[in-house]
């Protein structure tokens, strides 16, 4: 395995991958090709199938519908299977699927062998329930996935898109919203304090000296730093965390700045938490609270905060309420307040990894998390709503860092995760962890912080620029100026 142009890197911040971690999946798809084939598909039946063929524009409408999903799925089917690769520049091994994994499921075994790769998908299912498991380190080994896996889609991929994914996505009620996150929250405080570490923040963190390794809670403390230097808080501030989850930024917030602190979460567990850590932190309680409420039923008026921050918590808003979840938040912010928003997204460039990554996470770790989309659509609805974009840090690789941390943390607390939620959970999650670090370290998913506020004429845009922290730049040595 060799290359002439793609190298690795070897910096202490983050997992680096290793040059065959580095290869480029398939992303073989074009929008025009496929309505052809939608199109063309039931032209040529009729044309064809003498059942049909002296129908008029009714059957060809008619033969249009009934083909027109089939159509699709093949499309879809047959480009990730048959697709090339985005370049070639990275030559992979091609050894044999056992150097990797080792397939204990008879006959599971006799389909996957020697160079037959395996779809990711039954991979990772078999792997959860124990047929299948790696030869070494879960993150290792995924590292070298394009030489043993195959990223393509599955017929039971296509049945979770078009009977879970997809219906989720239509509908995306409150009683939804409430029953998922209660779910997957609420599990126990003990099962997220075994990768989250002691300052419980279920977000990304961020790098600030990529020539260290900077601990988990380094890395939290400087994301927390930031976004309070970006909301530029004061102790007449008025700050609402929507998705507040533990509340860290709460405690953090009120203590640290004095302003008035509020958060939401639909977490029975994460409000007492949050609840608990202010009075621990010796923040009176009539200084900041957690509220366990949806964030549609805050009991305020308008402009009612300062400041708004929402730490990927979009996410589960889904695509069909994201404008009006952004209505509300553009309501309760003061006219001359400031909005925090990080979310996390996919690239719009995607490959087919990137989409069956989603959708794993999607069934397996965030369900109802349909709105993880690409930089531009966020941008797009977020202006729609009436707010102009100050400031954008895209904190992919800062996610990785981060997962990397989570992921050792859940590896060395195995023996605790086995005993109270047994095998299934701990694979599941290390597996997710894993997978994670590679993803939005390789740009499949990302992060995304954006400061922002309303796009009034009376806003005093100019009072923005002392904590504009991407135009103050700190120079190496003062430059030579030009006459």
């Amino acid at each position: 395995m060799s290359s002439s142009s793609v190298r690795v890197t070897n910096l202490p911040a983050i997992k680096n991958a290793p040059l065959v971690g580095l290869a480029e999946g398939n992303g073989a798809f074009n929008n025009i090709h496929l309505a052809a084939c939608v199109v063309v598909v039931p032209y040529l039946l009729k044309t064809f199938l003498p059942l049909v063929n002296r129908g008029g524009f009714k059957t060809y409408l008619f033969l249009l519908v009934i083909t027109g999903v089939p159509t699709t799925v093949a499309y879809w089917t047959l480009n990730s299977m048959y697709g090339s690769r985005r370049n070639d520049k990275v030559l992979l091994p091609g050894k044999d699927i056992e150097e990797y994994i080792t397939i204990k499921d008879v006959e599971m075994k006799k389909l996957y062998k020697g160079k037959d790769k395996i779809p990711m998908q039954i991979f990772h299912d078999a792997y959860f329930d124990g047929k299948i498991d790696f030869n070494g380190d879960v993150l290792d080994i995924l590292e070298h996935r394009h030489d043993w896996a195959r990223m393509v889609f599955t017929p039971e991929l296509f049945k979770y898109v078009f009977t879970v994914f997809l219906p989720e996505v239509i509908s995306h009620s409150q009683e939804q919203d409430q029953e998922q996150v209660r779910g997957h929250y609420d599990r126990g405080d003990d099962f997220y304090s075994w990768f989250l570490g002691p300052r419980m923040i279920y977000t990304s963190g961020i790098v600030l000296d990529n020539t260290i390794e900077e601990s988990l809670e380094t890395l939290q403390d400087n994301k927390l730093a930031v976004v309070c230097s970006k909301l530029d808080l004061k102790p007449t501030d008025r700050l609402l965390d929507i998705g507040c989850g533990w509340g860290t930024l709460v405690a953090y917030a009120a203590k640290n700045y004095g302003c008035d602190a509020t958060g939401v979460t639909l977490g029975i567990n994460q409000a007492k938490f949050g609840t608990d850590r202010i009075a621990q932190n010796g923040v009176p309680s009539d200084k900041a609270r957690i509220l366990c409420s949806d964030y549609r039923d805050l009991p305020v008026g308008k402009g009612a905060y300062t400041k708004i921050v929402s730490l990927e918590m979009a996410e589960h808003v889904g695509v069909r309420r994201y404008s009006q979840f952004l209505s509300q938040v553009y309501d309760l912010l003061d006219d001359d307040g400031i909005f925090v928003f990080q979310v996390a997204g996919i690239r719009p460039s995607w490959q087919y990894e990137d989409l069956i990554w989603g959708l794993f996470m999607n069934k397996y770790v965030f369900p109802g998390a349909d709105a993880s989309c690409s930089l531009g659509w966020v941008i797009n609805k977020l202006e729609g709503a009436g707010f102009e974009i100050k400031n954008v840090d895209v904190l992919g690789v800062h996610y990785s860092a981060t997962i990397y941390r989570w992921y050792k943390n859940w590896v060395e607390n195995k023996e605790k995760v086995l005993a109270k939620y047994g095998d299934r959970w701990y694979r599941i999650w290390a597996f997710f962890l894993a997978y994670s670090v590679i993803t939005s370290r390789q740009g499949g998913a990302s992060v995304f912080q954006i400061t922002m506020h309303k796009n009034l004429n009376a806003y005093h845009r100019i009072n923005g620029v002392p904590n504009h922290a991407s135009i103050h730049v700190k120079l190496d040595k003062e430059p030579l100026l030009i006459e």
